[in-house]
C-alpha cells in the first residue's frame, strides 16, 4: 500500500475518533447508531483495522455524513484547487477498489469521485447511504453492472446512471478488465 493511502488510512481513524468525541459518544454509542461492532471501531480508530467501504458508509451515516463527507474532513481540504496529486486516495481491504476524491469542500452542494473496481469487484451499499444525496455516475472505461433495489443497469464506457430514490445498491465489475467510473454527489 502506498504511503498515501497509509496517511489516508491514519487520517480516517483520527477523524472517526474525532467525530465520535466531538458528539460526547461512546465506542457504544457509535455502534448502536451505526450497526458496526464496537470492537470494530476500537480497532479503526486504533489504526489496526483498515475499514471497508461498507464499514465507512454505515459510520459516515451515523455522524449524518456521506462517504466523501467522512473522507474529505479525514483529509481536511480546505482549498477550491484540488492538484492531482493532492487528491486523497483511499483503497477498500474487502474489495481492493480504488477512490479518489477529486473535488469535495464542506461549503459547496457537489462532490466528485472517480472510482476503479478491479476485475470480479463490487461494492454493496445500503439505501441508508443514499438518504442525503443525490448521486450519478458515469463509466469512464469498462463496464459496470448496478443493482439500484431490484433493477439492474449495465453500463459501458460514456453511459451515465442517475440513481433514483433511496435502495439498497450493489456496484459489480463483473468483467475481466478493471472499471473506472465518476461519482458526482448533490447534497439533497
Amino acid at each position: 500500500m502506498s504511503t498515501v493511502r497509509d496517511e489516508t488510512t491514519d487520517a480516517i481513524a483520527q477523524r472517526l475518533r474525532l467525530e465520535r468525541e466531538a458528539r460526547g459518544w461512546s465506542l457504544a454509542d457509535l455502534a448502536a447508531r451505526s450497526g458496526v461492532a464496537r470492537a470494530s471501531i476500537s480497532r479503526i480508530e486504533r489504526g489496526e483495522m483498515s475499514p471497508t467501504a461498507a464499514l465507512l458508509v454505515r459510520l459516515a451515516g451515523a455522524f449524518d455524513l456521506t462517504l466523501a463527507g467522512l473522507l474529505v474532513r479525514a483529509e481536511a481540504a480546505a482549498s477550491r484547487l484540488t492538484r492531482a496529486a493532492d487528491q486523497p486516495v483511499w483503497r477498500d481491504p474487502a474489495t481492493g477498489y480504488t477512490r479518489t476524491q477529486v473535488f469535495m469542500r464542506p461549503d459547496h452542494p457537489v462532490e466528485l469521485v472517480q472510482v476503479t473496481m478491479p476485475p470480479g469487484g463490487q461494492a454493496a451499499l445500503p439505501a441508508s447511504s443514499y438518504a442525503l444525496i443525490r448521486q450519478v455516475i458515469q463509466v469512464q472505461s469498462g463496464q459496470l453492472t448496478v443493482t439500484e433495489g431490484g433493477e439492474i443497469h449495465h453500463l459501458h464506457a460514456g453511459d451515465s446512471l442517475g440513481f433514483g430514490p433511496p435502495a439498497d445498491v450493489v456496484i459489480a465489475n463483473t468483467t475481466a478488465n478493471p472499471c473506472t467510473y465518476l461519482v458526482a454527489l448533490a447534497r439533497s
